[in-house]
């Protein structure tokens, strides 16, 4: 089988990357391990993703964003964050800019069926699910994979997107950094008994960290992040247990507590590739940048990644250029780690002295977060990130 391009895994980078070339007269393959059904109807995974409006008006460009059910859409209005026992919180919230919100929550699983809806119905697209890759390799003339049932895939340009432990990138030879932190991200949707009016909060208690995230109605995802050990014996309670110990460790602050849906838990791992690209390559999403939640960054950075992918390969097929070729993969490169590097190191900054519990850096976060109140060009940078178009 011969192709323009090469797309290993079909989560949100790689389907958006499909759609995004519509129209460009090149052909599209995507090779993903799952079967066709959990792909078109992906399972709850209880991760509700924090879209900024550039994300939300890329979605719409691509012509998936009226395919999300609007009830499971619910409008983030303001951010607080709060540190240890201290009653103060920095707040963010959509400021003098007209706008009624500073992005959107949605479940990730009505994202990824929206994707694959949109790319099930588009001529220059062929998915292969269910399929397995034996290997890839890669040439100056042109991108190979065998598949397990041996058939073999050629085409000008392979790109991986499929996932922070990319399989991919480690065919490809390119070197990571990898860090397992030895804790664990436990996500559920609770019911609860006090009102969130739409206000999202991020508390870095002492030994926890802990977000909720508004969801329509009486309802948040709770975001729990603790040491493995902690994370899977708190997953272990019954559900009502499972209530009211949530509802504990966030001091009451939303009443009482109910679980709404299935909890999951996530080992946190970060990944930075130390090459975005290689000869006739290229990694998009979780296989170019693995970022920590805590600033609900990584699904926006790979949403834009893999539109800065598309914008180079449409120009260069715009004027009949090599669509994988070297000046197409650095102008790429150079455009992602410029945008990927600053969000990736200040996440893992922020992480770092915010769950350091030595004395001096609890002084330093709380005069950090009093600073920050009291600097408006400080709010105001992360509230345009937020709301930038």
């Amino acid at each position: 089988m011969n192709t323009d391009i090469l797309i290993i895994g079909a989560g949100p980078a790689g389907l958006a990357f499909a759609r995004a070339l519509e129209n460009s007269g090149l052909s599209v393959v995507i090779v993903e391990r799952q079967p066709r059904a959990a792909l078109a109807d992906p399972a709850y995974d209880g991760r509700e993703i924090a879209l900024t409006h550039k994300s939300v008006e890329t979605l719409r460009r691509l012509g998936v964003w009226d395919r999300i059910p609007a009830a499971d859409i619910a409008p983030l209005r303001e951010a607080r964050v709060l540190n240890g026992h201290s009653h103060f919180a920095l707040g963010f919230d959509v400021g003098r800019t007209g706008a009624d919100a500073l992005g959107m929550l949605v479940p990730n699983h009505r994202i990824r069926a929206a994707l694959f809806a949109d790319i099930e119905a588009l001529p220059h697209v062929t998915l292969l699910a269910d399929t397995p890759v034996a290997s890839v390799a890669t040439d100056r003339r042109s991108a190979r994979a065998v598949l397990a049932d041996g058939r073999e895939i050629t085409a000008r340009l392979l790109v991986g997107a499929d996932s922070r432990f990319s399989w991919v990138r480690d065919q490809l030879g390119i070197p990571a950094e990898m860090n397992r932190l030895g804790k664990g991200m436990l996500v559920a949707r609770m019911r609860h008994e006090t009102p969130h009016h739409g206000v999202a909060t991020e508390w870095f208690d002492h030994h926890q960290t802990i977000a909720m995230l508004p969801l329509n109605g009486d309802c948040s995802s709770a975001v729990v992040t603790l040491p493995m050990e902690q994370a899977e014996r708190l997953m272990a309670l019954d559900e009502a247990a499972f209530g009211a110990e949530i509802a504990r460790r966030y001091q009451h602050r939303l009443g009482a507590m109910t679980l709404e849906a299935t909890r999951h838990l996530y080992p946190l791992v970060t990944t930075w590739s130390r090459h975005f690209a290689a000869t006739r390559a290229a990694l998009i999403g979780d296989a170019a940048v693995g970022m920590h939640p805590v600033t609900a960054h990584g699904f926006n950075l790979g949403l834009s990644g893999q539109q800065l992918l598309a914008e180079a390969v449409l120009a260069a097929a715009k004027r009949g250029g090599d669509i994988g070729g070297g000046p197409v993969l650095r102008a790429y490169e150079s455009a992602h780690r410029r945008a990927a590097w600053p969000l990736y190191a200040g996440t893992n900054a922020l992480v770092r002295l915010f769950t350091d519990e030595r004395p001096p850096a609890r002084v330093a976060r709380h005069v950090a977060l009093r600073l920050a109140q009291r600097m408006p060009m400080v709010r105001g940078r992360v509230r345009h990130s937020l709301m930038a178009r």
